[in-house]
């Protein structure tokens, strides 16, 4: 919050909050329209055209057609709950969505009653005066009222280049630019449909998601996997008609029950319900997803690319130390003599006054509790210029109007090695004086150099290194280190995940700062060593370096172009304009929420709301859990449809009536529609989800070992029950009867593959409160089915027997048995090993030969 200045001109104090309501109230939101208006159409078109409920319409007819109007009823409730389950999980997903889109919503700095607040960009009204500054996206029409920006228009003209705005050019400035540069004041003129981007329609801030690389290979094979359903659809009730002998509707009945036993219809739910609530569970943790698709990217990350401030350090910069250009260092928290006050006077001067960086705000902060500077007026007056870090500049300079005189004078801050050469000291003074700044940096500290060049007339000059400067001395500036970080460090090289950490600092700070973070702080990389080494060699010397020093921001797309060449699926972190690139060209950009611009936001994926790097650590660990709980969702699916068409095909190749109908399947949905999207899903993370190595990016919860598993899994299970229902035909059990019991044990066994499912360690299964509710849930489909005479006589079955009390439990045993005999014999095997093998692996140092230890003879273990 900033209080106006008593200079501030009038115009500046902004809109009352009264007035600001009321043409709030009068014009609406300074939003676009909402083109989700028809998401609830497309989203019934979506229900009405998947194949499982096309199948479901026509099974409705033809029992209609055959005069069974219970069962044609039936369909029809399943039809409605189908409905119901689609919505309420669409509900479930945009609900996440929304939340999200609130989070990630823009805000604007602006001007009310003479204070400047930070409100959501909905709220501006016409005549809010609004603060601009480097990196803000515009967020609505106006007229700049003083300084200079530059505004990046490609957006509205497709022109690249950056476009020069004044007051005196009486140029509009338009909603949706960007500020590349500079700072200002702008009032609005036009607000939300009224502004020139919202007159051409184009919404920046719809968050509509692509799908993503998963999900369309997920598409695919649902396209494939239906039209392979309606083939065997038609093959199975030619079948039925020709071998089997059944009425025409009948053999229908029992192709459409093949199609519908064979679609594997959740995948599309599973990924959009677990991407959306995995990305809500995130943002939880103040970790905000823009795109969905980065979700499946985090458990994928093996290197994390990290600035220092503020991601590793508390991002809470305070002027520690002062030292004076005779080499003299002041206590900051004391008395400042007056060599201290001027070194702390230029760098206040080299400081724009609305900037937002940590180290700026330090400098302000005790210049402003300096009585000596604030109560004389020693603020820098508005910047005639400014020369911001960039251009192979690790320095800012700022062109200062001398007082009370027609002259300026160049004001300096940033880097030593920089500053240093623009004062042309001498050799020795100059080595002095950075020895004693590699003490200060050694400690921790952020070191400094401040300058000043001499009162000059004229124009100022285009570059600030052209003229002479006089220093005036150093600035050390601490930032301690987020309390948190050593154990998320620890954490992720358990993981096998690398951290590499990015600075602009003296590389002495550098090393001080890695090592308290659990990082390696000697041979460190610095941005002059990037600069001189060709992408080959760039590529070796990073490969043994846990730190950077002295990095330009344009650096960092270097540094992300090196770790993905080396195989790496590199998240990066960054704040400002010049990140951008960085952040889009990383697999996984993450932008600062708290500190970072508008522009690093928009080419993120993720947003750091509170800037922790445990917060990020922890993003992985959740997605990590979502790729997990995906992967098995989908080994669920294909395991649980398998058993389905397998009791489909027999009785026809029997040449008997059809085991499953629609009616039937459809109770089964009921069953793996929820366990994929909720019980799945909610399942937590394994104990060692943080206690193995990345996977590769290219791994897919659809990739051949693991539906194989899948199907293997199925397949067992479908030869117990197909087992068993010969078993019954031999026996001479009625035909309803035996339905009801390959029914029974068919639920059961899907029941049995969501428990197997929730295994989250080898030797443990873990529920959840989802996982009891669907038990239940399934028990009280069991009960009604058998015992409520109603129920069972809809479906088709007779009252249970025998077969029913025997059967079902028998068949669940020898699945839950096919599901656990690779566990069982891993761990017979492991137990083989650890009693049979002992001696053989038991240490036997030699009689005559002593070994020496491992870090003198680094061969020794292989002996």
């Amino acid at each position: 919050m900033t209080v106006r200045r008593p200079d501030q001109p009038e115009r500046l104090e902004g809109l009352s909050d009264a007035e600001a309501s009321r043409r709030l109230r009068q014009d609406g939101p300074n939003a676009l329209p909402d083109r989700r208006a028809l998401g609830w159409m497309r989203l019934l078109w979506n229900i009405v055209t998947e194949p499982m409920f096309v199948m479901l319409l026509i099974a409705t007819a033809i029992y209609a057609a055959i005069g069974d109007a219970g069962e044609a009823a039936l369909l029809l409730g399943s039809v409605a709950i189908v409905m119901l389950i689609t919505v309420v999980q669409e509900f479930r997903t945009q609900g996440a969505l929304r939340a999200l889109r609130e989070l990630a919503a823009p805000a604007a700095h602006v001007v009310r009653e003479g204070v400047e607040r930070s409100l959501p960009a909905t709220d501006i009204v016409r005549g809010d005066v609004l603060v601009l500054r480097e990196g803000d996206r515009v967020p609505a029409d106006g007229v700049l009222l003083d300084d200079v920006v530059m505004l990046d228009e490609s957006l509205l003209t497709g022109e690249a280049a950056a476009v020069r705005h004044t007051p005196s050019a009486r140029c509009d400035i338009k909603a949706g630019t960007l500020v590349v540069a500079g700072h200002g004041h702008m009032e609005t003129t036009a607000t939300g449909s009224a502004t020139a981007l919202g007159m051409i329609g184009v919404s920046l801030a719809s968050s509509e998601e692509t799908p993503s690389p998963l999900q369309r290979k997920a598409a695919r094979a649902i396209r494939v996997l239906a039209l392979i359903a309606m083939a065997f659809a038609a093959a199975v009730a030619c079948l039925g008609w020709g071998w089997s002998g059944l009425d025409p509707l009948d053999a229908a009945l029992a192709g459409i029950a093949l199609a519908m036993a064979i679609l594997p219809e959740e995948v599309p739910v599973v990924l959009t319900v677990f991407y959306a609530l995995g990305a809500r569970r995130i943002a939880r943790r103040d970790v905000l997803t823009r795109r969905l698709a980065a979700v499946e990217t985090m458990g994928a990350v093996s290197v994390l690319a990290v600035d220092k401030t503020g991601t590793l350090t508390q991002n809470r910069m305070a002027l520690a130390r002062l030292m004076d250009a005779t080499g003299r260092v002041h206590d900051a928290g004391g008395v400042l003599e007056d060599s201290a006050l001027d070194v702390l006077h230029a760098a206040w001067e080299a400081t724009a006054p609305s900037s937002m960086d940590p180290t700026d705000a330090a400098v302000r902060a005790l210049a402003e509790a300096v009585p000596r500077l604030a109560g004389a007026g020693a603020a820098a007056a508005p910047a005639l210029r400014e020369f911001p870090l960039g251009d192979g500049r690790m320095f800012v300079s700022r062109v200062v109007a001398v007082a009370g005189q027609a002259a300026w004078h160049l004001a300096t801050k940033g880097a030593i090695e920089d500053v240093l050469p623009l004062c042309r000291l001498d050799r020795d003074v100059a080595a002095g004086l950075a020895a004693k700044a590699m003490d200060l940096a050694g400690e921790g500290y952020r070191v400094l150099a401040v300058a000043r060049s001499a009162p000059t007339s004229g124009a100022p000059p285009a570059d600030p290194s052209v003229e002479p400067h006089t220093l005036v001395g150093m600035i050390a500036l601490a930032d301690p280190l987020r309390t948190d970080v050593p154990a998320a460090m620890a954490e992720c090289r358990a993981a096998g995940i690398r951290v590499l950490m990015l600075t602009g600092d003296h590389p002495a700070t550098a090393a001080a700062i890695a090592r308290q973070a659990g990082l390696r702080g000697e041979n460190l990389l610095t941005g002059a060593e990037i600069a001189g080494l060709g992408d080959a060699a760039l590529d070796a010397r990073l490969r043994d370096v846990d730190a950077c020093a002295r990095v330009l921001p344009a650096q960092k797309l270097r540094l992300v172009r090196s770790l993905q060449r080396q195989g790496h699926v590199v998240g990066m972190t960054g704040d400002g304009v010049n990140d951008a690139p960085a952040l889009r060209a990383a697999d996984v950009g993450v932008a600062m929420g708290a500190r970072g611009s508008d522009v690093a936001r928009e080419s993120a994926d993720l947003i750091l709301l509170n800037d922790s790097f445990a917060s990020l650590v922890m993003s992985i660990r959740l997605g990590r859990r979502i790729y997990d709980n995906v992967h098995g969702a989908v080994r669920f699916i294909s395991a649980a449809h398998v058993p389905i068409v397998i009791l489909a095909l027999v009785p026809l190749l029997m040449q008997r009536s059809p085991l499953l109908l629609p009616a039937q399947i459809v109770l089964l949905e009921m069953i793996i529609d929820p366990a994929c999207s909720i019980v799945f899903e909610a399942t937590p993370a394994a104990e060692n989800v943080m206690r193995r190595p990345p996977r590769s990016i290219d791994d897919s919860p659809f990739g051949a070992a693991i539906l194989a598993r899948g199907l293997v899994d199925g397949a067992g299970a479908g030869a117990v029950l197909a087992l068993a229902y010969v078993a019954l035909v031999l026996a001479a059990v009625p035909a309803a009867e035996a339905a009801l019991t390959v029914f029974l044990s068919l639920f059961a066994c899907v029941v049995a593959f969501v428990v197997a499912g929730q295994r989250s360690v080898v030797d443990r299964i873990v529920g959840t409160p989802w996982t009891y509710a669907l038990l239940l849930f399934a028990a009280a489909v069991v009960m009604a089915v058998a015992f409520l005479p109603g129920v069972h006589d809809l479906m088709g079955f007779a009252e249970p027997g025998w077969s029913t009390a025997f059967v079902p439990p028998a068949c669940v045993l020898l699945t839950i048995a096919w599901l656990r005999w690779p566990v069982a014999a891993m761990a017979i095997q492991r137990r083989w090993r650890s009693t049979v093998h002992a001696d053989h692996f038991r240490y036997r140092p030699s009689p005559v030969t002593p070994r020496r230890p491992i870090h003198e003879d680094p061969d020794s273990y292989r002996r």
